[in-house]
């Protein structure tokens, strides 16, 4: 596979981002709110978002499969020879944006053998993108600037803990004792594992259940940035599974 240039996906998760906005901001949305088969939220916003990248990225690399959230319904039998595919969440935290507190984003995953290699997370209400890759490392961006190199913090005592705003499990709180945990951080979405990348917590433990997609970008940008990402079990986290549901995972600084 000859190198993906990262420089137009950023610019995809940024379109999908802004047509969330329009979507979000416009005073006579009611989001269209209906309900996936899971029971959960599927807004107009998803939708205009998943259109979007789904054009960019068939446009660039129209070789490539997507998996994504808003059109999963491929079989197995046909995903699981692919070498190389998308991995997309369109809107990642639909009750973070249905709640408007802003902890939402777009998620784009290269995966490369089962394994995501590269990541780009866009926050479109703080209009930061984080992204990274395996071989290059990670890095932080407003639209238009200069970007920042980013790392998991090295501490070794007095670490933060960082969890959902939407799923908290009390039985993660037992799971954490094994860890230096002497605080704690809530936020929507996968900027969860931006933070871990970026050295402002340094431990995300999931016991609830996510999807393939839900953690891809995640993966790569934390580990590309020093992070280590594992299942509950504290195996290899796999992907392009039968079944798209994760189990529990950690990912904490190395």
């Amino acid at each position: 596979m000859n190198k993906i240039n990262i420089a137009p996906i950023l610019d995809i998760a940024v379109e999908a981002g802004q047509g969330i906005l329009k979507v979000y901001h416009d005073p006579a949305q009611d989001f269209r709110i209906t309900s996936k088969k899971d029971n959960s939220p599927l807004t107009a916003a998803d939708q205009v978002a998943h259109e979007i990248i789904m054009k960019g990225l068939t446009s660039l690399h129209p070789d490539i499969p997507v998996l994504s959230e808003e059109g999963a319904d491929i079989p197995y039998e046909i995903r699981k020879d692919w070498p190389v595919y998308w991995c997309v969440d369109p809107l990642d935290g639909t009750k973070e944006f249905i709640s408007r507190n802003g902890e939402f984003t777009v998620n784009i995953a290269l995966m490369v053998n089962n394994e995501p290699v590269m990541g780009v997370i866009y926050s479109p209400v703080l209009n930061v993108i984080y992204y990274g890759s395996l071989e290059e490392g990670s890095f932080k961006m407003i639209p238009g600037a200069d970007p920042e190199r980013i790392f998991v913090s090295k501490e070794t005592s007095n670490w933060k803990a960082i969890g959902s705003r939407s799923h908290a499990d009390p039985e993660e709180e037992e799971v954490l004792k094994e860890f230096p945990v002497t605080d704690k951080l809530s936020i929507g979405s996968s900027l969860k594992f931006c933070f871990i990348a970026e050295g402002k917590a340094h431990i995300y433990y999931r016991k609830g259940p996510t999807m393939e997609w839900d953690t891809a970008a995640g993966q790569a940008i934390a580990v590309s940035a020093g992070a280590i990402m594992l299942n509950n079990l504290k195996e290899k986290f796999c992907y392009n599974k039968p079944a798209l549901l994760n189990p529990g995972f950690f990912c904490y600084r190395s």
